[in-house]
């Protein structure tokens, strides 16, 4: 057969991409290269439908092994009593979890996206609004933090079936016990979507939502540090979807409504290559140097922060209490959009991403923000002295976004640097 080259070429440009580049985007890391052995596996032969010991095709006494360790790592990282590792994505896991506990219109309350929530929290585009009617809670203009009072003023007024807490540009630990209390009071289901810090709180430096929420949902890359993909988790104690609470340790009823929503409800075969990678990387989270891992995340995460600070930008919330921040750009650069400074700073081999703001005076298209995390960088192995460089280089840029020369010096500086930590083995 013939060695395809051009796809191959395209490969190894986004080889060469990764590796000269300061990556900064919150939602990406760079996996163990047994994760990519794992992922490129000859278990993408095989189709699974169904789940271990039930499937709808023969031969699947191996990859079953492969699941169901996948299966017991999972619960061992979060204490989780059933999980569900075949979701292809957190917006699937998602999705199943709306299946199986909401009827078509039914009412949820989640952080407004313009807020720092997710788009499958309640986007009018995605399939949590376009089926469902979504409800909406927002942080507090004066300090940036969740507020925890309209919260429950929303869900006592309109009662919806389902309370989600989660975000995709949070920087600040979640108050999950007030939300239970809420929810347990109105009767609804409580979720939480832990995608962007699982890593941190698999490894205990931030509280575990599986002792507190009904039903988990998580990505398994971003700080997780494992292949692209979703889970999903409970613990001992839930409601059923219509309000009543079932005796503690009762999970039967309701994880075979999850299993049930992933496949058939939004799913056809398990992807088993990735189930393999998932389970090398739960692996990986339970051994004790991905704690000094995840601590390290967190503080390049905190002086980054403190440095955007003393360089006179605003940090939403004033700080992070986990692995990201979001900046708002118009203090120092009123003039500045997200997407021209995205755009400058990606072609000085610094990537990051435009993102709203709270109470934004521009478009998500436009946006007067832009979102910094440190997982990767993390992965590669800067540690918190690099934080204030970085940051350095950053405002070099943002300063001058339509200087080509300025750009293409920091692009130098950035490469230069980034020879002295290699990313791959082979």
């Amino acid at each position: 057969m013939t060695r395809d080259t051009e796809i191959f070429d395209i490969i190894r440009r986004e080889r060469e991409r990764q590796t000269r580049g300061i990556e900064l985007i919150a939602s990406e890391n760079y996996v163990s290269d047994q994760v990519l052995e794992a992922m490129g596996s000859v278990l993408t032969n095989k189709y699974a439908e169904g789940y271990p010991g039930k499937r709808y095709y023969g031969g699947c006494e191996v990859v079953d092994l492969s699941e169901r360790l996948a299966q017991e790592r999972l619960k061992q990282l979060y204490g989780a009593v059933w999980v569900n590792v075949q979701p292809h994505s957190g917006a699937q896991a998602n999705m199943a979890v709306f299946m199986a506990c909401l009827n078509a219109g039914d009412k949820f309350l989640g952080l407004n996206l313009s807020h720092g929530g997710h788009l499958s929290h309640g986007s009018p585009v995605n399939f949590s609004g376009l089926m469902f009617h979504a409800l909406e809670y927002n942080v507090r203009e004066e300090d940036g933090r969740v507020d925890y009072d309209q919260l429950e003023q929303v869900a006592r007024t309109e009662h919806p079936k389902l309370i989600i807490a989660g975000a995709s540009a949070y920087s600040r630990e979640w108050d999950y016990e007030r939300i239970r209390r809420v929810a347990d009071e109105i009767g609804a289901i409580f979720m939480v979507d832990m995608a962007h810090p699982a890593g941190l709180i698999a490894a205990g430096l931030l509280k575990n939502p599986v002792k507190y929420a009904h039903i988990v949902t998580s990505t398994t890359h971003k700080t997780l540090r494992g292949p692209r993909g979703g889970v999903i988790l409970m613990g001992e104690d839930f409601p059923n979807p219509w309000g009543k609470t079932t005796p503690k340790g009762e999970v039967k009823m309701m994880s075979a409504m999850l299993d049930s929503a992933v496949f058939p409800g939004t799913q056809g075969g398990p992807l088993e290559h990735v189930i393999a990678a998932k389970a090398v990387a739960f692996g990986e989270a339970l051994q004790p140097s991905y704690v000094d891992y995840q601590k390290q995340v967190q503080l390049n995460a905190a002086v980054m922060a403190e440095a955007f600070v003393d360089k006179g930008y605003k940090i939403i919330s004033g700080g992070t209490d986990n692995h990201c921040m979001l900046v708002d750009l118009r203090t120092k650069f009123p003039d500045l959009t997200g997407k021209i400074a995205e755009k400058a700073l990606v072609a000085a081999d610094i990537t990051t991403n435009k993102n709203m703001v709270p109470f934004d005076s521009r478009s998500a298209f436009q946006t007067s923000g832009l979102r910094f995390g440190t997982p990767a960088i993390t992965t590669r192995g800067l540690k918190e002295d690099m934080m204030p460089w970085i940051v350095n280089l950053i405002d070099r840029v943002l300063g001058n976004p339509e200087d080509e020369q300025n750009i293409l010096k920091v692009r130098q500086e950035v490469n230069a640097e980034m020879v002295k930590y290699p990313l791959f083995a082979w």
